[in-house]
């Protein structure tokens, strides 16, 4: 990069700027407020937390930080490593058995509920 040695060692030994000070306190507040919140909330949450607890700070130097400490917020269901393996808890006798066609109406009644997510699976 044809820089002369004398400046590159200059560079090395300058001491921080007021703005990295400020960020290095500022991520700590950001981690510790992330922390209270069981590892949860995203950079908006914590924005909001910075405003209650008054420190000043914008939305987006709030998610700057958090992805260069690389806090992120949980999102949605965890899907299953693998939904095939194992056994399934409860077993229940098909009484259907495949036939589908009956004498009578409202004789069987069938429904399907695996839109609706659980924390079991």
């Amino acid at each position: 990069m044809q820089v002369h040695l004398c400046g590159y060692y200059d560079w090395l030994r300058q001491p921080e700027s007021r703005r990295e000070q400020e960020d290095k306190q500022l991520t700590g507040k950001i981690q510790q407020f992330w922390l209270e919140s069981g590892c949860h909330s995203g950079y908006r949450n914590i924005y909001l937390d910075l405003l209650e607890a008054k420190i000043s700070s914008g939305r987006d130097r709030v998610l700057r930080l958090m992805r260069a400490a690389g806090i992120e917020a949980q999102r949605g269901y965890s899907k299953p490593k693998n939904m095939y393996a194992g056994k399934p808890h409860v077993v229940i006798p098909n009484t259907v058995d495949r036939e589908f066609e009956v004498e009578h109406p409202n004789q069987w009644w069938v429904s399907d509920i695996t839109y609706i997510k659980t924390y079991e699976g």
